[in-house]
């Protein structure tokens, strides 16, 4: 698969599942807006276009290339082995959305990564937007990680598509704040992240926010005790208590964010 076909599933993917659930939560909406819903997608939508830049400028075809590379070249724990390529691609989703899983955990206990991841959870309402306000230096780092991670796994370009492409789908349903039915959610949450599992990790309350940090796989946080279920999702109060006003989280205020004077 060449890098331009990468790149257009990955952009098809993102517009197709952006369209489909922001339909839905607009036409059924879990909790109205708080503050004004154009101006915060202005701003989370200012943030994708300025890490779109940045990184491709940095890392343009780099996650599919080095794929290619240690598949070509047998490098990496998976090409040390022989197993049946459904196999790997099995191994290859697990490993990744666990050390996924792994590296959200860090950013909300080491204080700085947390100086970076900030800027995500300052947004005051969550919606199917909030899934692109990251700050670019979180992303480069993550990028870095990634690309290590393909190399050591010995990952290839399928199964690095795969994953790539869940996690953007995965991502933008847990933030997206449609009403979705409780049964259904119910047999999501089993293995899966729903909404209102994510809702509850984007609280103010600090020991609410500090769980659920399962990127598609919910069973991370059964096993390694950080699964919250037991929150009241009408009380939540989406956001981080130091930043409760817009005003204060325009696009300048989250760039320089992680440099300016460290919050719980």
């Amino acid at each position: 698969m060449h890098e331009s076909s990468h790149a257009l599933i990955q952009v098809i993917s993102y517009l197709g599942a952006l369209f489909f659930f922001l339909f839905f939560e607009l036409a059924h909406p879990y909790r109205p807006s708080t503050v004004s819903k154009l101006k915060r997608w202005v701003i989370n939508l200012s943030i994708l276009g300025i890490n779109t830049v940045i990184l491709q400028l940095l890392f343009a075809g780099v996650t599919i290339q080095t794929a290619r590379y240690v598949t070509s070249n047998q490098l990496g724990v998976l090409n040390m082995v022989v197993l049946p390529s459904g196999v790997k691609l099995l191994i290859t989703f697990i490993f990744m959305d666990f050390i996924l899983y792994v590296w959200h955990l860090l950013n909300h206990q080491v204080p700085l990564l947390w100086r970076f991841h900030l800027v995500h959870h300052t947004d005051l309402n969550m919606d199917v937007i909030t899934a692109n306000r990251f700050h670019v230096g979180e992303l480069v780092i993550s990028a870095l990680i990634k690309i290590s991670l393909i190399y050591f796994l010995g990952a290839d370009r399928l199964g690095v598509l795969i994953f790539e492409s869940l996690t953007l789908l995965s991502t933008q349903f847990h933030h997206s704040s449609l009403k979705a039915p409780g049964w259904f959610e119910k047999i999501f949450w089993i293995l899966f992240v729903p909404p209102s599992m994510h809702r509850i990790h984007h609280s103010v309350v600090i020991k609410e926010r500090n769980s659920n940090y399962g990127a598609i796989l919910s069973v991370w946080d059964r096993i390694f005790g950080t699964l919250r279920n037991d929150v009241d999702q009408d009380k939540i109060r989406i956001g981080v208590g130091a930043y409760p006003k817009q005003e204060k989280l325009n696009l300048h205020h989250l760039l320089i964010m992680p440099f300016t004077r460290p919050v719980r």
